[in-house]
């Protein structure tokens, strides 16, 4: 490959003008561009050096190859002046290209209130454990505690534990927020606090106080007002002290800015929050409480069954991890509102989403699919249901849909009965501990329905579906004999065996770089597979490339998308040129820390001079250890010439 000229051919498709930031990984160059409509995509394609493209989170990826791609880029850098990016680099001239204004105070939201998810949703169960131990007309005429009185000092306590996160709902979201906006977690919490303290009246007696004291600034009369069960004020303050903070942080010498800063951030603060910003957004607050209770009481059960039916769609977008900041206004007055809505229609989405996933466990002829589907509908039904939607329903649709009908018809069903929850919690089976003393039987229903319908609907289907559509089932050593002129390679790291088409990633799973096998990873060792050259070995080591001496091309990728680690995780033995002999050391790989970083460990074997054999097959779906036989290779014979073929696995 002549790399400069490759370099020239793929600035002539995209536009060498229309570059806003270039960076590549181990196969590919990641551009994201001005204009995406000014793409020769045609000469993309003809491009005998160029084995794909494609685009993704606004970046525009140019599939080159292990040990030529950094060349190009080299080239690409030096022709049209491009700066050099890191990955990093380029998500964020990506994110900024594709600035949506709704989806980043989504995103703001989301980053807000699930770190303090933990602390609600345990003050939640407490407060459904209390609601067990006292509520009337659960298991009896009178409650638990009433019937057994040595009960009553363990529920008061069980109370104010359930109570704590509520009570100083403030001062969680202060210091969550506040860090999100770039200030101290520890000034958030002092201000929230300040929002709390029992010397004001509280946020709850505010309509039934006749006269509210006030504090006279200079002849300014400020309320003595709390702001317990409050969300939006103390959002507003929040962003306000990040702010001053950061002012003070830049025009503030050190010595300075170290002594006065945080006692500035608050006293501003605190006089901005109590004189407007809190009244003001106190007032805003209310507005939505009283929409969202004026939708729930307008709608009705067609609202509940319509919400129920669309919450699943809602969760693959990611936007339901908004619903904690609605859900807590709710809680938080919930002498006002009832209750919430959320947590019953989440757990009818739940819970139809596995009861489809069950019925695709019964149907299902291919073993691992059988397997993937009995798990997950499991999880599903516990409140985990990323394995199932991601994993099962939404790759067969129709389960998806499935799930999605019975989400909206248990929904409707609790909406007739006006079925809300009094904490949040699992949005799962046992849901029903979170719900309205008095209406648990009506939830429990509900919860019958859904599993009913979601598992019959999805059942009925599926037999149908698979008498049309015949589907072998997986086998295990389909290669058979290997012939003499076959290479094998063998495995570079021990772990679970899995075709290639099932990673989470487009370039390997549609084997646009050749065909090949991967490996979930039990081990932190990483061996050279054959014996050979490494051609490729990234300074990140998350990546090598080797020449064997039989001529096949290897690919050997740990993980998905880990170049951003930077390194972090992985530890190289190898340098490009090396010599090494199948079973060499190359580097380890600490799969359990790139998967704690929120990153698939899988790791990829790719022959990337797939079109030089006659077949390239995976030999094994089972468990294997490192230098086991993995891929084998044969050779064109005469009268035999090169064919892309299934993997059979």
């Amino acid at each position: 490959m002549d790399h400069k000229q490759v370099a020239q051919r793929v600035l002539k498709y995209v536009g060498q003008d229309n570059i806003q930031a270039a960076a590549h990984c181990a196969t590919r160059l990641r551009l994201v561009l001005k204009d995406d409509k000014k793409i020769d995509q045609k000469g993309l394609d003809n491009d005998p050096d160029v084995k794909g493209t494609f685009e993704t989170d606004g970046q525009y990826q140019i599939i080159i190859g292990p040990g030529d791609v950094n060349k190009v880029y080299d080239e690409m850098v030096k022709i049209a002046n491009l700066r050099t990016a890191t990955t990093d680099d380029l998500k964020k001239v990506a994110a900024n290209k594709n600035h949506n204004p709704i989806l980043d105070l989504f995103k703001l939201l989301s980053d807000i209130f699930i770190p303090i998810i933990p602390a609600l949703v345990a003050g939640g169960l407490l407060m459904a454990l209390n609601n067990v131990l006292t509520a009337q007309h659960l298991f009896a005429a009178k409650s638990l505690v009433q019937m057994n009185p040595q009960l009553n000092d363990f529920a008061n306590f069980i109370n104010m534990l359930a109570s704590a996160p509520f009570t100083f709902l403030p001062v969680l979201i202060c210091m969550s927020a506040t860090k999100r906006f770039g200030g101290s977690r520890i000034l958030g919490a002092t201000m929230g606090f300040a929002m709390v303290m029992p010397q004001l009246i509280s946020g709850y007696a505010i309509s039934t106080t006749p006269h509210i004291p006030t504090w006279n600034f200079f002849g300014l009369h400020v309320m003595q007002a709390g702001y317990q069960g409050q969300v939006l004020p103390v959002l507003g303050v929040a962003f306000i002290l990040a702010n001053v903070e950061k002012f003070c942080h830049k025009h503030l010498k050190s010595a300075i800015d170290f002594t006065f800063t945080p006692m500035i951030a608050i006293i501003v603060t605190g006089f901005l929050t109590f004189a407007i910003v809190g009244p003001v957004l106190r007032t805003c607050s209310d507005w939505i409480t009283n929409g969202i209770i004026w939708f729930y009481n307008t709608t009705g059960w067609f609202g509940m069954g319509l919400f129920g039916l669309f919450y699943s769609a809602i969760v693959i977008t990611g936007l339901h991890q908004t619903f904690p900041a609605i859900e807590t206004q709710l809680l938080a007055n919930i002498s006002k509102t009832g209750g919430s809505f959320f947590l019953p229609v989440a757990a009818m989405a739940n819970i139809g989403q596995g009861a489809a996933t069950a019925a695709v466990w019964l149907t299902s002829k291919n073993e691992k699919q059988k397997s993937l589907a009995g798990s997950s509908a499991f999880s599903a039904m516990l409140g985990i249901t990323e394995p199932a939607i991601f994993g099962v329903n939404l790759k067969m649709k129709y389960p998806f849909i499935c799930g999605a009908i019975a989400s909206g018809i248990s929904s409707a069903v609790l909406g007739l009965f006006h079925v809300l929850s009094i904490s949040m919690g699992p949005c799962s089976l046992i849901s029903f501990i979170c719900i309205k003393p008095g209406f648990i039987p009506q939830f429990m229903l509900g919860m019958v329905i859904d599993l009913i319908v979601g598992f019959s609907i999805t059942y009925i289907y599926a037999k149908r579906y698979n008498a049309k559509h015949p589907v072998e089932e997986d086998k295990d050593d389909t290669v058979g004999k290997i012939e003499v002129n076959d290479e094998v390679i063998t495995a570079p790291i021990s772990g679970q065996v899995e075709s290639l088409r099932n990673t989470n990633d487009k370039v390997f799973s549609s084997e646009m770089m050749g065909k090949g096998a991967a490996i979930i990873p039990n081990s932190e060792k990483v061996v050279a597979p054959a014996d050979g050259e490494i051609t490729v070995a990234y300074p990140t080591g998350h990546a090598y490339g080797l020449k064997t001496d039989d001529g096949a091309d290897i690919l050997i990728h740990l993980g998905i998308d880990t170049v951003n680690l930077k390194g972090k995780g992985f530890s190289s033995k190898v340098k490009q040129g090396d010599r090494v002999s199948k079973g060499d050391t190359l580097g380890t790989y600490d799969f359990k820390l790139v998967e704690k970083e929120g990153y698939d460990p899988t790791v990829m074997i790719v022959i990337t001079n797939t079109s030089d054999y006659a077949d390239v097959k995976r030999i094994t779906g089972k468990e294997v250890k490192e230098n086991d036989n993995l891929i084998a290779l044969t050779e064109p014979s005469e009268g035999k010439t090169p064919v892309a073929t299934a993997d059979p696995v």
